[in-house]
């Protein structure tokens, strides 16, 4: 699908399709030196490229349309998934989802954003946008996953959670606002992992964790660039300039202290090679937990807790 990659992306996409154009005609090996020259130019291109992304790049990267969401990393890291619906008030959000699965043979729980893939599955899924029942279901299964001990794995990946005037009506704040509070609380260990957008009160209301972890070229953002646009200078078509001004990457936050690690993608993204990218994310995952499951539930809330309330500095003028 050409229509998927960014333009920034080209370049490569279109060496990369002529390497494989000559390897396809190359039947003896006599255009050999000239695909192996062609194969270090393609290799030092997309480490240039992606090594000097802008911060509006980094944006598009985070968006892409092949970049893998939870049911992906649910398939390619998991075992024996298990989903559960429901919020046991008003109905079942598909843009949650969550359920327990095995990790490396150990029980955890998993919740996540889900977008989906095509247009059909993305109207489904409210293009990840949860209502109130959607953070509702999330905390459930989070308390879940508190009384049976499990630890709980989040991925987080969505615009933010939706405006509608449903959702207002249903307590869209009122879901996000009591998720931040008991969240914080659960005696279990918590890893979040920021996957792709990581959109204001709504990437918030299942981003309390313990270890915040954060794929490369993924973004994290108390609103979107678009929509900092349209408050700040009323064009949306400034948001180039207003993700500069958010600083909203992962080597940004990491600078800032929000999250404690950034994880590594594939050359070119996770896009490029989701099984790498998922093989990655969950080396760090484990050695989260490794970490976090020597601690005892007490010191666990209290680090938890003092983690989130030190973040920002303010000044008196």
């Amino acid at each position: 699908m050409a229509e998927s990659w960014l333009d920034f992306e080209r370049p490569i996409i279109e060496l990369e399709r002529k390497i494989e154009e000559l390897k396809s005609l190359d039947e003896n090996g006599a255009l050999k030196e000239e695909i192996s020259k062609l194969e270090n130019k393609a290799s030092k291109l997309r480490e240039d490229v992606y090594k000097n992304l802008n911060r509006w790049q980094k944006v598009q990267l985070a968006r892409h349309l092949k970049r893998p969401y939870i049911s992906d990393y649910i398939e390619l890291m998991f075992d024996n998934f298990v989903e559960l619906h429901g919020d046991r008030n008003f109905g079942d959000d598909l843009a949650i989802i969550a359920g327990i699965a095995k990790l490396d043979g150990k029980s955890v729980v998993i919740v996540g954003h889900e977008k989906g893939r095509n247009t059909k599955e993305k109207i489904r899924r409210n293009f990840g946008m949860p209502h109130p029942e959607g953070y509702r279901k999330a905390l459930r299964v989070m308390q879940l996953a508190a009384k049976f001990k499990k630890p709980i794995l989040t991925f987080v990946d969505t615009p933010g959670a939706y405006p509608g005037v449903g959702a207002e009506e249903r307590g869209q704040s009122e879901a996000i606002a009591r998720n931040l509070r008991e969240i914080s609380m659960l005696p279990v260990p918590i890893v979040v992992s920021i996957t792709g957008e990581g959109g204001s009160g709504g990437a918030l209301a299942i981003a309390i964790g313990d270890k915040i972890l954060m794929q490369e070229h993924s973004i994290y953002s108390v609103i979107s660039p678009e929509g900092c646009a349209s408050i700040l200078w009323r064009d949306s078509s400034k948001a180039p300039e207003a993700a500069e001004a958010l600083k909203l990457t992962a080597q940004d936050l990491m600078g800032f202290g929000v999250i404690d690690e950034i994880v590594s993608e594939p050359a070119g993204g996770a896009h490029r090679d989701s099984k790498d990218a998922a093989e990655r994310l969950k080396r760090a995952i484990l050695n989260s937990l490794n970490e976090l499951t020597t601690l005892p539930k007490e010191e666990l809330v209290r680090k938890r807790i003092e983690k989130f309330l030190k973040m920002g500095v303010y000044e008196n003028r």
